[in-house]
């Protein structure tokens, strides 16, 4: 087994599992590993897993659930020669298990017909590397601007801010207070790396430098996170999700406790389903120093690299991923299928709920900088939240989170 080195990342996630190994009656057993946001997405899962068993009637694909850690899960496998032959990969953690070869390249496997040209570049690109596709995306998401319809009328306001100061101006309007207490903020801020590094890149801000070093402390970073930290603390027209009692920053806006926030194509069934009275549309993320800009995630399909039925393992990806699977697993909305024949022929780009997601998709940036990047997201995270709470001004958080980061990747080396 090859070296693994094990970060601590947490994610509130579900878990399938599916493990190969051969049967008395030449049936092979594979394992898929995964999460789901809702039971609706491990329905729609096996759906397209007993259409592929029927076709595949020698394979027996078997899911497992785990509920937290999910990469810590994986990792913990992988070491231990027990891990999943197919599992999910967010592009985030992908360069870390490519760089220490515990993945399959998949391109031996791939035959013309699969149409590879068919995806999205930017999403097959967070999963190659010299050449080698290491991953084959089944979704992705990036965010936009969500806003609630009665509140806007009601503020006057007749169309969602299509630039940074217009969201602010907005953000003031919207923001009611009685009696001392705010009852309705008018911007929902998730202080996290992964939501802000398109703040970080607006003004010209980088997040890593050529060597995988963070970078974000520099002035053009700055100028992008000062804009979060002023509308928080300054205009107090934002709030996080635990300013106003709610678990995350979907509820806060289904609450009606913030009017607009930003947020992925995954909130949209929850919304809908948990706060059916809700009137919310939305829209691309407004324009920050002239440029558009927001976030891209994507989720890949990989193969274990010691799986041990390699050609039923990718029976079952191809099987995920192409036009068929791939529409199936996309009917429920949560993220947004990774064919471009599969996004236009489901109309996404006509929907005008799901648009501003897949406008997104041509200027976004990939949630992925290199295998720092866990060490990078948790001391940007722990001292940006200072910044915003006030206990520390942004350039000397920033400077600490940076210099600290740096220092565990150089002694990492």
């Amino acid at each position: 087994m090859r070296k693994l080195i094990s970060s601590s990342i947490t994610i509130g996630l579900l878990f399938f599992t599916v493990s190969c190994r051969s049967g008395s009656t030449n049936q092979v057993e594979i394992t898929l590993s995964g999460w789901q946001s809702n039971p609706n997405e491990g329905k729609l899962l096996d759906k397209v897993i007993r259409e592929f068993e029927a076709k595949n009637p020698t394979i027996k694909v078997k899911r497992e659930v785990i509920n937290s850690q999910y990469m810590d899960v994986i990792r913990t496998r992988l070491i231990g020669e027990v891990a999943p032959d197919v599992f999910y990969l967010e592009a985030f953690e992908a360069p870390t298990l490519i760089k220490y070869g515990v993945l399959e390249p998949l391109n031996s496997y791939i035959k013309p017909d699969f149409k590879l040209n068919d995806f999205e570049p930017s999403l097959l690109n967070a999963f190659k590397q010299n050449g080698n596709v290491y991953g084959i995306p089944k979704d992705f998401s990036t965010l936009a601007l969500f806003y609630n319809s009665t509140a806007l009328k009601n503020a006057g306001i007749t169309q969602p801010p299509k630039t940074w100061d217009e969201l602010r101006k907005a953000a003031k309007k919207l923001t009611i207070e009685k009696n001392g207490k705010v009852e309705q903020y008018g911007m929902g801020v998730v202080p996290e790396l992964p939501r802000q590094t398109f703040m970080i890149k607006a003004f010209g801000g980088k997040l890593v430098d050529r060597n995988n070093y963070a970078s974000f402390a520099s002035p053009n970073g700055l100028e992008g996170l000062q804009l979060v930290i002023d509308q928080y603390r300054r205009d107090r027209t934002a709030a996080q999700a635990s300013d106003v009692g709610a678990n995350s920053n979907s509820e806060s806006f289904g609450q009606g406790r913030v009017a607009m926030t930003l947020d992925g194509a995954w909130a949209i069934p929850y919304l809908k389903e948990t706060f059916p009275n809700l009137k919310f549309q939305t829209a691309e993320v407004p324009k920050i120093n002239d440029r558009q800009g927001t976030m891209l995630y994507t989720v890949a399909y990989v193969m274990n690299w010691q799986s041990k039925q390699k050609e039923a393992s990718w029976k079952l990806i191809q099987f995920l991923t192409n036009e068929s699977g791939m529409k199936t697993w996309a009917n429920q909305g949560v993220a947004l299928p990774s064919r471009r024949s599969v996004l236009a022929g489901m109309k996404y780009d006509r929907n005008p709920i799901y648009s501003p997601f897949v406008s997104g998709a041509k200027y976004g940036t990939i949630w992925q900088a290199g295998e720092t990047l866990p060490t990078i997201m948790t001391s940007f995270n722990n001292q940006f939240v200072s910044a915003l709470l006030g206990q520390q001004p942004l350039p000397d958080a920033m400077k600490r989170a940076q210099e600290t980061a740096n220092r565990e990747i150089y002694l990492s080396n």
